[in-house]
């Protein structure tokens, strides 16, 4: 079996969310069940020259109305023990940011038309999408009458890119293909990828029917509904080579579920770092993007209560000027409470995961989540709303016999409130704590399970070729 896995960014190549740590850890699984697999995606700005070669290959499109090339470029050294291959266009690819191009449309586009030259010039059985960046692979494959079969991952039904009508007529998608792929005058990525792939996916079963509901659905609930034989959900892992506390060469003391004592010198030099005072207080951790997604409206909703409770808090991430400015302004009113760092930091993300004694995560929708697996990995307990993945993966301590963390399902401020509690009065008796601590750290979310259930998915695709 051969398989080409698309993804827009890879870890530790290039990162910005959850999709870039499927990318980089789910294809070296895949690879040791025996799955011939490549890895393909955008050369972009940000990435280091030096570690690739051009393999001097062209690849050009071959249905837009513009004829577009990329250089084909190779890793010199596979990940882990996958080549990646990367399609390169200065012009198009002008951005720092991976998603910042002055064209984004256009460069999907192009990078998808040429991409599935790319796929079927190599003849790979299989050709694993995700998200809407590489949507339209599918259809172009589909056009072009490819030899292989697509699998498309949703990993965040909310962001499908849409273009408008310019986009639809460069995009030499034949008019057999339309109907089914624009909104109104524009074209969908997403819905692309949706209808014209083979088989679905996306990243844990409660988030695959979620989606199909009006409340999760972002407009394509009923194109889901209508392809519910062929989706299904398989909930991501997390690369455990990567992320050991016991190895972990990023901390200030490595420890195991047999000396997890030594958590705490992580937690006194976190404190230290970011500028809070040494407490015994439960330190929060918060690792986000600063968004309407991720529940910071409810931490908006309950600020003056969450500050009376004996907490401290440290949140590092970017995004929306109103939630920067929210926990800004807590951290000038609370200094001794609350420590906030604007940016993206892979560091200190991986010491704030082993420093902190509760990890939360009240997020409106999750598809599948992986800080809260991250956070269980070391010892740090969540505190979520139970939707998505999130629901597939914390299991409320106290109504669970293996019960390693706490939520609430209403979306309401004073239920993240009363989760919150309970958690601070668990924490306050020390053997409660430590067995929650210890489940949390028991859960196994390596990547071996979902890599066999995605190939099973791929060799149930190929089931529908051979039937076709």
């Amino acid at each position: 079996m051969k398989v080409l896995f698309v993804s827009y960014e890879v870890y530790p190549i290039a990162k910005v969310g959850g999709l870039a740590d499927v990318a980089g850890a789910l294809p070296k699984y895949l690879k040791d069940l025996g799955v011939e697999i490549d890895i393909l995606m955008p050369f972009h700005k940000s990435i280091d020259k030096n570690i690739t070669s051009n393999t001097g290959v062209v690849q050009k499109t071959r249905f837009l109305k513009r004829e577009i090339s990329f250089e084909l470029h190779k890793k010199l050294r596979p990940l882990g023990n996958v080549d990646v291959f990367l399609l390169r266009n200065d012009e198009l690819m002008n951005s720092d940011e991976v998603y910042g191009a002055s064209d984004l449309g256009l460069q999907a586009m192009s990078f998808s038309d040429a991409a599935a030259g790319f796929a079927a010039d190599r003849g790979y059985d299989i050709v694993h999408l995700n998200d809407w960046h590489t949507g339209l692979m599918a259809v172009y494959l589909k056009q072009g009458n490819a030899n292989c079969r697509t699998v498309f991952s949703i990993h965040n039904l909310a962001y499908q890119g849409t273009y408008g009508r310019e986009y639809l007529q460069l995009s030499g998608i034949e008019s057999r293909f339309l109907n089914g792929i624009t909104a109104g005058k524009n074209i969908n990525f997403m819905k692309a990828g949706l209808l014209y792939s083979d088989k679905l996916s996306t990243v844990s079963p409660t988030y695959a029917n979620e989606i199909q509901t009006e409340e999760y659905g972002a407009g394509l609930e009923k194109v889901l509904s209508r392809r519910k034989r062929d989706l299904v959900g398989i909930l991501n892992g997390i690369d455990y080579s990567e992320y050991d506390p016991e190895k972990d060469t990023r901390l200030w003391a490595n420890y195991g579920l047999d000396s997890i004592e030594k958590k705490e010198i992580n937690k006194s030099n976190l404190q230290l770092l970011v500028g809070l005072p040494k407490s015994r207080e439960p330190l929060v951790g918060l690792i986000s993007r600063l968004v309407d997604q991720k529940g910071l409206d409810l931490i908006e909703e309950i600020r003056g209560e969450l500050m009376r409770l004996p907490i401290q808090l440290v949140v590092l991430g970017t995004g929306d000027k109103k939630y920067e400015k929210m926990f800004k302004d807590l951290q000038e009113n609370y200094p001794d409470k609350v420590a906030v760092r604007l940016a993206f930091d892979l560091d200190l993300a991986q010491k704030i995961y082993a420093g902190a004694d509760l990890f939360l995560m009240p997020s409106r929708y999750e598809p599948c989540g992986l800080g809260q697996m991250f956070a269980m990995r070391y010892g740090t307990v969540p505190v979520v709303r139970y939707t998505g993945g999130l629901a597939d993966t914390v299991k409320e301590y106290g109504l669970s016999d293996h019960g390693n963390g706490f939520g609430f399902a209403d979306y309401r401020g004073e239920c993240l409130l009363k989760a919150l509690k309970k958690a601070l009065e668990v924490y306050n008796h020390d053997d409660s704590w430590r067995e929650v601590v210890r489940n949390a750290m028991k859960e196994d979310f390596s990547w071996e399970a979902s890599a066999k259930n995605y190939l099973s998915l791929y060799k149930q695709t190929l089931e529908v070729k051979s039937n076709a």
